[in-house]
């Protein structure tokens, strides 16, 4: 029998036993692992805990490229396509003898300058000149007063024509005598009148033609209210003193006379007209402006078209030609025109119908379907044969009898 001492012995080892299975099995299960084990232990060292409770192999990265879905690009929403830009026009230089045309007025006048300079870039007989004042007008004439200014202007420029285009900041205040007038009252309109008058006449004066381009609409119902009042002062100054209003009016409203924002540029394409303001005019609305001035400043002028060269006058003491010998006329020999209703066109000589026809036999079958409503007896063996028994045509049954007989033999 085992002892006491002994069994004790055996109770105190069996820990190290189980130990020792442990490290066995630890051992083996790292043999697999050794590679791994192994690089792992050259990078960071060697423990007790590794030996105990390895790890597991690191985990292997997936490369940066495909480590994470790249997200799609979110497509573009498509732009809207832009208006057709109107073609550069080149510019060419002016000629020492061209024509000047003096653009006057505000601010609105300075951006029709720049559509008149435009139009006319291509032509080196026409001269733009801008002498506008932004913030002008007729009734703050304390800040610029242009029946006076306009004279040392025409002295200066020497122009062959002038535009003018006035009267937007005018919805204000007028002092008249010790008075401020409130806009577009009693008083306030005398004065405004007598003043486009004063100016008119300076131009007259001057014996120098002249256009006065009317207000467009702008986006405030008020202020186009005033506008249209403006209008019909500045066209009674412009035509009693000689010159020409033009009515700008229809190009910057809609068909229904509201004011517009966007509409159809001098081609007819969309185009947006007006500043966010509703007051000023982009790019597209000043070469608008210029192209209903430009009809009538090419009469001035002596123009065909707008890109027409304005005829240069003669310089002092120059020999005149003499006028060449008129050119004989040419003979066009016309052919008149021909009348389908001619009776000699067919070869007779009277029309359809004019001679009474002669009555035909009521006899025949076609007039008695016509007269009587009788038709004619159908033929034996026919389509429209309704008779009953059928009846035999004779001489399609001799066609037949000898067809038989033919084949028969």
């Amino acid at each position: 029998m085992v002892s006491a001492a002994r069994i004790a012995i055996l109770v105190r080892r069996t820990p190290i036993l189980i130990l020792a299975i442990v490290l066995l099995t630890i051992g083996a299960a790292g043999a697999f692992h050794a590679p791994a084990m192994a690089q792992e232990q050259q990078d960071r060292g060697w423990s007790l805990r590794d030996l105990l409770f390895p790890r597991r192999s690191e985990r292997v990265e997936p490369p940066l490229d495909i480590e994470k879905a790249r997200p799609k690009p979110k497509a573009k929403k498509p732009r809207a396509p832009r208006p057709p830009t109107e073609p550069e026009t080149p510019v060419v230089e002016k000629a020492p003898d061209a024509r000047t045309v003096l653009v006057v007025g505000d601010f609105m006048a300075a951006g029709l300058a720049e559509g008149l300079d435009t139009a006319f870039a291509d032509n080196p007989g026409v001269n733009i000149v801008t002498r506008s004042n932004g913030s002008s007008g007729f009734v703050r004439d304390d800040f610029y007063n242009w029946p006076e200014q306009i004279k040392s202007l025409i002295e200066t420029e020497k122009p062959s024509a002038i535009v003018v285009m006035l009267g937007s900041n005018d919805r204000q205040q007028m002092k008249v005598g010790d008075v401020r007038e409130q806009p577009r009252s009693e008083n306030w309109t005398k004065e405004y009148e007598r003043r486009t008058d004063s100016f008119g006449t300076a131009i007259a004066t001057s014996k120098v033609p002249f256009l006065w381009v009317g207000m467009p609409a702008f986006r405030l119902p008020k202020m186009t209210s005033d506008m249209l009042a403006f209008n019909d002062i500045y066209r009674k100054a412009a035509e009693s003193h000689g010159g020409e209003f033009v009515d700008v009016w229809d190009g910057f409203v809609d068909e229904n006379g509201a004011f517009v924002t966007s509409g159809p540029d001098m081609n007819g394409q969309p185009v947006r007209l007006r500043a966010d303001d509703g007051i000023n005019v982009s790019r597209a609305g000043k070469r608008k402006l210029a192209f209903y001035t430009e009809k009538p400043l090419m009469k001035i002028l002596g123009l065909a078209a707008p890109g027409g060269v304005a005829p240069a006058a003669a310089p002092a003491g120059a020999p005149v030609e003499a006028p060449g010998p008129a050119a004989a006329p040419i003979v066009i020999d016309r052919t008149p025109p021909m009348l389908l209703s001619d009776p000699a066109f067919d070869g007779g000589t009277e029309l359809l119908g004019a001679a009474p026809q002669p009555k035909a036999d009521p006899a025949l079958p076609g007039e008695r379907l016509m007269i009587e409503g009788k038709a004619p007896e159908a033929s034996p063996g026919r389509a429209d044969d309704f008779s009953w028994p059928p009846r035999t045509n004779p001489a399609a049954t001799a066609t037949a009898t000898d067809t038989t007989t033919a084949i028969n033999r």
